[in-house]
């Protein structure tokens, strides 16, 4: 499977909402680097993340473009999160079941086969301000 398959899969996935093929994606020891957050190590620890952000948020990926680079083991992805915030996450507004459209972006590095690396960047001053 190419890189840009293995990230396309990865995102559809994340669109089904479905956490299992994500982490199919991901190497054991994967570094997931959030925004505005600190840096969490392996599948564990992205998959509690994925369990918190299906109570707080729900969220769909569009316009996604895909972008490969150092012969497969760089990637990046430009797309727009269009989503609903369901429930209070800590430090955030209340929740109130506001929707929002935010540009966003994520990298990866991946060894094997397998995304070792994700980061993902979006505006959280837009995100609240568009919540607030």
């Amino acid at each position: 499977m190419s890189t840009t398959d293995l990230i396309a899969r990865y995102f559809a996935a994340f669109n089904a909402k479905d956490t299992a093929a994500m982490l199919d994606c991901l190497a054991e020891d994967v570094a997931h680097h959030v925004n505005e957050g600190q840096i969490r190590r392996g599948k564990e620890a992205f998959a509690a993340f994925c369990d918190h952000m299906a109570r707080c948020y729900d969220e769909r990926l569009t316009d996604m473009v895909v972008f490969e680079a150092e012969h497969g083991t760089r990637a990046a992805a430009e797309y727009v999160v269009n989503g609903t915030y369901l429930q209070t996450d800590e430090g955030l507004p209340e929740a109130q079941g506001q929707t929002y459209r935010l540009p966003a972006g994520s990298f990866f590095t991946v060894e094997n086969g397998k995304i070792a690396r994700v980061v993902t960047y979006y505006n959280l001053a837009d995100w609240t301000a568009q919540v607030s």
